[in-house]
């Protein structure tokens, strides 16, 4: 008898020990579970590099469904870098912010700490990821697409369905 494995990836931050609150919510044993890991879950552009990793897993691994997965605790660690970058790169930080003003074809944001924060909402940001995945047009309809968001205490706050 040939049993396929239904395949599920999950698109999360860097925060680890997510694996158990995951498996637990979603019911996805391990050998099942896929992981995409970024500082934030944010598909900032549909040709990105995470929406390629995202469309390989779907067809060589038979990703059958896929869940982002956000943490409301995560916006200091942004915060920290952009205060590091400032320190330690502010001329460069410039040009780049100079370039994010006035070649807006080519950025999805207004400057640089906007690209690098994000916006301020875990939830927006997740939803619009959603969205960029499920109306990509090299992800097939069968594929199911989930929100998911933790909150500080690692508890699953919200999940989206389709």
């Amino acid at each position: 008898m040939d049993k396929t494995t239904k395949k599920t990836l999950f698109i999360t931050d860097m925060e680890s020990g997510l694996e158990p609150i995951l498996q637990q919510e979603t019911n996805v044993q391990p050998e099942n579970m896929l992981m995409i890991q970024s500082y934030g879950p944010i598909i900032s552009h549909p040709f990105g590099e995470i929406m390629r990793s995202i469309i390989l897993a779907i067809y060589q691994e038979k990703v059958e469904e896929i869940f982002v997965v956000g943490s409301t605790n995560k916006r200091n660690v942004f915060e920290d870098a952009q205060s590091q970058l400032k320190v330690n790169m502010n001329d460069k930080l410039k040009t780049v912010d100079y370039l994010f003003k006035n070649v807006k074809p080519d950025f999805i944001e207004d400057s640089i700490s906007d690209w690098l924060d994000g916006s301020r909402n875990v939830r927006e940001d997740i939803n619009k990821s959603v969205e960029i995945i499920r109306h990509h047009p090299l992800v097939p309809s069968n594929v199911k697409i989930h929100s998911l968001v933790v909150n500080n205490n690692a508890e699953v706050a919200a999940v989206n369905q389709p």
